[in-house]
């Protein structure tokens, strides 16, 4: 099937916008590759220190001859997701001995939980853990006794974080080995039934609490398709992961087995090998478009119009929302998973996953076959899925069927024609708005304002019945500068009671939303943001809006706007409480949200 025209001119747009930035980042690569393996340029004394606590496996290390495997792990047990790396490092060390290598853990970088922090001060780091982790990563890999990479990660802001640093030390191989989804718990929507009825007052904290743990229950990524399950998509549509691995629930056996294999392969992938395959070659131009092209189809987080600007940043290549809101119109939304269904990422997998998904859209046109990856010869090798025979595993044809319509549809059926991320650009700024989850009726909205300067007064109006009409809800001083850019999730039980009561309700923000947004229309990332000069900082109460998405669209039609004097809200308690002082020069420092809200690239 030829390349699909859209898909064909936006890569070409990406290439010649990136060609002076990506040719200096493959020289830059070129010439560290060309210095061989990490551990020749250690002296003596250097490799006695990297080696003191290795054990049986100093011999190998000290003859240079076989490949050293550096594990970067994001293990911690605050983290459902990430609570199953712990028994990782081990099981990679014996795969990696096993096949004649070695395998030490480089170092560990923070990973926070947004679902832990949802609404409260700390998640003011969030968006900024994503460069810490990258930084931390540079630093574990800085040691330079590594011929390649393993990479322990999942949620939101960690799989971004390490593909930064992927990307910077992109002249040595990487492996993404994922821990897998939880079992599934309370079905997603009755979830949000009760977090609505708790917003409201019809029940208590005791019956919310035992629906939110019946969700949230055992170890793994939580089920729903947030950030943390669009990360995992990512990487297996980028080529980063082993085909199939994306969704496998930690604790199994063949979990496991995918990890020995992912060990296994990155050992035959490096530079001492016949198959050298640098991260910096698997990451170029048309590995992100694949990438964009996944995370339309899948309906994925609005936080990844982010990081996948950052992401690809770091590897030379410049995307821009355009880009992305091409890509969307080109790209049809084949899953319904929620919060844009009712099924979950094991009832996606089970309907056919994301191998049926890649092989639809290679037959269709819409993804670049011919991209380089960790293993096999191209993207075709993720439409198989891995079988364990004898406790290892072999990759066979995958399902070319849905064996779930309601969950998974074919390209010549979609749920819908394009995958719903749209960009939005007006006289209020830049930004985006997802509306794969949003009825149609409502992809227009005309209201006037109710501005706010943070979302605990959002809740306080909605509690005193102030918002009981067609609104736009206005919440300002929320971008990266102004509190670190933190997610609005706690306003989503609120606006979804207005809409619910007959009302027309729309979210507009220089914040960010949850990957988790659904059905009320939220324009999001709004730049430049109010702290740094943006339009949102004059807007007032009764100010009229129109928010069309189907235009691409936002603007204030009250007249002589501009000529306002800016709002100044007192931001001084942003730089302290819970570590916020430490990440004063991230605020003063970091990119708009058009250009990922970055700090490291």
């Amino acid at each position: 099937m030829a390349l699909n025209t859209t898909i064909a001119r936006v890569t070409q747009r990406i290439q010649e916008r990136s060609t002076e930035s990506r040719a200096t980042y493959l020289e830059r690569m070129r010439r560290a590759a060309e210095d061989g393996p990490r551990r020749a340029h250690l002296t003596c004394g250097n490799q006695a220190h990297a080696y003191a606590a290795m054990g049986g496996d100093k011999g190998a290390l000290i003859a240079e001859r076989a490949p050293n495997l550096g594990i970067v792990t994001a293990y911690n047990d605050m983290l459902s997701a990430h609570q199953p790396f712990a028994g990782f490092p081990d099981l990679i060390k014996s795969a990696a001995r096993e096949a004649g290598g070695t395998a030490q853990v480089a170092g560990g970088v923070p990973a926070m939980c947004d679902g832990v922090t949802q609404g409260q001060v700390g998640m003011e780091l969030s968006l900024f853990s994503r460069d810490v982790i990258a930084l931390s990563a540079g630093v574990a890999l800085s040691h330079n006794t590594f011929d390649a990479a393993i990479y322990l990660g999942v949620c939101d802001k960690i799989v971004p974080g390490l593909v930064i640093a992927a990307g910077t030390f992109g002249y040595l191989p990487g492996i993404f080995l994922p821990a897998g989804p939880m079992p599934s718990g309370l079905p997603n929507d009755e979830k949000a039934k009760v977090r609505q009825k708790f917003a409201t007052g019809e029940v208590g904290r005791d019956e919310l609490m035992r629906a939110e743990m019946a969700s949230y229950h055992s170890p793994g990524t939580c089920t729903f398709y947030g950030t943390a399950n669009s990360n995992q998509m990512l990487m297996e549509f980028m080529g980063l992961h082993l085909p199939g691995a994306s969704f496998v629930n930690p604790g199994t056996d063949m979990r496991d087995a995918l990890t020995a294999e992912g060990a296994r392969r990155a050992l035959e992938i490096t530079a001492l090998g016949n198959d050298y395959r640098p991260v910096c070659d698997i990451l170029d131009e048309k590995t992100f478009v694949n990438g964009l092209v996944g995370l339309m189809a899948t309906g994925g987080s609005t936080n990844l119009v982010l990081h996948m600007v950052a992401m690809a940043r770091a590897a030379g290549v410049q995307l821009d929302l355009e880009d992305l809101s091409e890509v969307s119109d080109a790209t049809p939304l084949m899953a319904r998973v929620y919060p844009n269904g009712l099924a979950d990422v094991n009832h996606f997998h089970a309907a056919g996953g994301l191998g049926y998904m890649i092989g639809e859209l290679l037959d269709a046109g819409l993804l670049h076959p011919d991209t380089k990856t960790v293993i096999g010869n191209g993207l075709a090798d993720y439409v198989s899925e891995p079988k364990l025979h004898e406790g290892k595993v072999t990759w066979e044809e995958g399902p070319r069927e849905t064996q779930n319509d309601r969950i998974l549809r074919p390209v010549s059926d979609p749920f819908q024609p394009s995958g719903g991320l749209k960009q939005l650009s007006g006289n209020l700024g830049r930004g985006v708005i997802k509306i794969s989850a949003v009825a149609p009726e409502r992809h227009q909205i005309e209201a006037p304002a109710r501005v706010f300067n943070d979302q605990a007064a959002v809740k306080d109006a909605f509690k005193a019945g102030e918002l009981d009409q067609d609104t736009i809800i206005v919440v300002r001083f929320q971008g990266p500068k102004a509190n670190g850019m933190p997610e609005l999730h706690g306003l989503t039980p609120v606006l979804s009671v207005l809409q619910d009561r007959g009302h027309k309700v729309a979210l507009v923000t220089d914040g960010r939303m949850s990957g988790a947004s659904g059905k009320v229309p939220a324009a999001i990332h709004l730049c430049p943001e109010a702290a740094n000069g943006g339009l949102i900082g004059k807007l007032q109460d009764g100010d009229l809006i129109r928010l069309d998405a189907a235009r691409g669209s936002l603007e204030v039609l009250t007249e002589d706007v501009a000529a306002r004097v800016a709002a100044e809200p007192d931001l001084s308690a942003n730089g302290h409480g819970v570590g916020r002082e430490l990440f004063e020069v991230f605020r003063n420092s970091v990119s708009g949200s058009t250009s990922g809200a970055a700090v490291v690239v």
